[in-house]
């Protein structure tokens, strides 16, 4: 396993990031404790020490299961990097949900208690929040460092320009800087290379990319007008005869090279300037097999991509302040 720093960060992770979102309950294609914990144990096996995961998930059992997981097996806390999101609903109240500096301040406190630790190593925000002020969120969060309860902090899921305001508005302030992006990127979709790919590679910013398969299509056993997958964007988005092209390209080239599908996408991910780790979900221990065999595999499977409309940015404009 390789390690490379986490954009301009010190930070070294893993090549590939175990992604925990099925750990926990809520839909047929989630786990239990026992199937979970085999996933990081394969994960560990094969070194990687970059775990990712977020307070919504399962309502906080994958928090749970990773840090019972990591207890379990006798890892030392400084051997793995963990990270976990903060931004989404987590109950009723409205001031249980957003970047507010209230919100922020109990939702660290209570994934470090399902968790099982004293600190996160990259904390997340999910979203972008309109109805936050950039400061209050930006002052919240680097006080999470100052008083040791996070390590860096990173983002998720919103417009360049949106991210772009956030790092100048850090930079302006002398606040704690984001040192990552998570955002969707694969062969599959490739609208980030407009903006936020651009703006993360000349900012330092390491990239993380989530759903690098395309929610299962690129790992060769799915077809996107038969998809049986839990993600959203692969079963509603990919139904071009232009998305068939690539997943045909992944296929044909891994033929071609004897390896698994999944093993050709990640590697052109790897490949590509400015990403650090993909992120890799697992439902099956070997899952993981083919991700970290990736390699530097080469290809010319860009050509058959045709652009599509941007995802939608997951959020909607709340009411006015009265």
């Amino acid at each position: 396993m390789d390690y490379v720093r986490l954009g301009s960060a010190g930070l070294k992770v893993s090549r590939v990031c175990l992604g925990c979102m099925s750990f926990g309950n809520g839909f047929d294609w989630m786990l239990p404790e026992e199937p979970s914990f085999a996933i990081v144990r394969k994960a560990l096996d094969l070194g990687i020490n970059f775990f990712d995961t977020a307070d919504v998930y399962s309502g906080g059992q994958s928090e749970e299961i990773l840090g019972r997981a990591l207890k379990s097996f006798g890892v030392k806390r400084d051997d793995v990097v963990v990270a976990t999101k903060v931004y989404q609903p987590m109950g009723p109240g409205p001031n249980q949900r957003g970047l507010s500096r209230k919100h922020i301040a109990q939702s660290i406190d209570d994934s470090l208690r399902r968790l099982g630790m004293d600190y996160v190593d990259l904390y997340q925000i999910h979203r972008f929040d309109l109805e936050t002020p950039i400061e209050e969120t930006l002052g919240a969060l680097t006080d999470l460092i100052r008083v040791g309860k996070v390590r860096y902090i990173g983002a998720s899921t919103m417009a360049a320009y949106q991210f772009s305001r956030m790092l100048h508005r850090a930079d302006q302030l002398g606040l704690a800087r984001f040192v990552s992006m998570q955002n969707n990127y694969s062969l599959l979709y490739r609208e980030e290379e407009r903006e936020m790919i651009p703006l993360c590679r000349e900012e330092g910013i390491g990239l993380i990319p989530y759903s690098p398969i395309g929610g299962g299509l690129l790992a060769g056993s799915r077809r996107t007008n038969t998809v049986r997958s839990h993600s959203v964007m692969a079963r509603d988005r990919f139904n071009r005869k232009a998305d068939e092209a690539v997943i045909d390209a992944v296929a044909a080239v891994a033929k071609k090279r004897g390896v698994a599908p999944a093993e050709v996408a990640i590697a052109w991910l790897l490949a590509q300037p400015g990403v650090s780790a993909p992120v890799v979900g697992a439902t099956k221990a070997s899952h993981l097999e083919d991700s970290v065999k990736a390699g530097e595999e080469t290809t010319a499977l860009e050509s058959v991509y045709e652009t599509q409309p941007p995802l939608p940015v997951y959020f909607r404009p709340g009411p006015k302040a009265h």
